[in-house]
């Protein structure tokens, strides 16, 4: 709860501000009750090399599939000597919302996009992603 008080001795002032902490791209930052960055501190955006890497395999093999390449995920699967159900898993990647994959390109995704949250299935429709995503 946000106050002052004063000390009996009148020397001492204590001041009270709600804070929240949270990470943001593996830094922590202080944040007013508000939302605002209070920390002083530019903030520096994070990539993340291992999501863009995904975004990147994703429109690979999709092109790969739409080129006729390959027919199949399995042939994707059996060509890069990986599981099939890791490819189909990826190439959903290729049905984010735009804004939501150049948000991750910029390093701008809020805390629960992440890797491992994007394996997960997650909402085909564009609005819906933003609600569970979105970008800051």
């Amino acid at each position: 709860m946000a106050g002052t008080t004063v000390a009996r001795d009148d020397r001492t002032v204590t001041v009270r501000v709600p804070i929240e902490i949270k990470r943001r791209g593996g830094r922590k930052l202080v944040l007013a009750p508000d939302g605002a960055d209070i920390s002083g501190v530019p903030v520096t955006r994070h990539v993340d090399n291992a999501m863009v890497k995904a975004i990147a395999r994703a429109f690979r093999w999709r092109d790969m599939l739409e080129s006729g390449q390959y027919a199949t995920i399995r042939e994707i699967a059996n060509a890069e000597k990986i599981n099939e159900s890791y490819v189909g898993r990826v190439l959903r990647l290729t049905l984010l919302a735009p804004d939501i994959v150049e948000g991750i390109l910029h390093g701008r995704q809020r805390d629960v996009v992440n890797l491992p949250a994007l394996m997960k299935p997650f909402p085909v429709e564009w609005p819906e992603q933003r609600a569970e995503f979105g970008t800051e």
